[in-house]
């Protein structure tokens, strides 16, 4: 390999760190700021039928005002399933049944609450960056297997930065999109 010219697949760790911004855009959405939407239940699994499955995936979510979300279950079997798994979910919303519909009403945010759901919010940012940080580390493996290869030290060096530099960027992405959520969470 000393005479080939080694190129790192850049687009390939892009599409991955991406992949960690992409995954945090959703945890973010399911973190209530006291408005009522249907994407707040997204990352909620359900047991059901021998497997988790999205609430989505059971039973039809609908936001009739801006303070209550609606799931009409279709099997009557899976309510309780779909009612046990908001409870555990941590989103702090008491569901109500009603037949096959569960109702669950968005209480107003607290003080306490809001800084819970921050702190929330700060954990969901941290695992994007260790993801990101992995995506890193294997980057830096391919380099260090092409060093050990033959590559040259400028080379090597060259490549090292390019890696950092799209590290740092979306560790950065990260770090803006945790301050937006975190203002829209403190703001009463």
């Amino acid at each position: 390999m000393a005479n080939e010219e080694f190129e790192l697949d850049m687009g390939d760790l892009e599409r991955r760190m991406d992949g960690a911004i992409a995954s945090l855009r959703t945890e973010f959405a399911s973190l209530r700021t006291g408005r009522a939407s249907a994407s707040m239940l997204e990352p909620i699994m359900v047991e059901a039928y021998g497997q988790r499955t999205p609430i989505n995936q059971v039973g039809t979510v609908n936001v009739p005002e801006p303070r209550m979300v609606t799931i009409n279950v279709w099997d009557k079997s899976m309510v309780n399933a779909v009612e046990k798994a908001i409870r555990e979910s941590g989103l702090g919303i008491n569901p109500q049944l009603n037949g096959t519909i569960i109702m669950l009403p968005i209480p107003e945010l607290n003080e306490e609450r809001r800084r819970e759901l921050s702190r929330v919010a700060a954990q969901y940012a941290e695992h994007a960056r260790v993801s990101i940080r992995n995506v890193r580390r294997d980057g830096m493996e391919q380099l260090k297997k092409a060093k050990n290869d033959g590559m040259s030290e400028d080379d090597h060096k060259f490549w090292h930065d390019e890696v950092q530099g799209l590290t740092d960027r979306f560790v950065g992405n990260v770090d803006k999109a945790l301050e937006v959520k975190q203002e829209e969470i403190m703001q009463v």
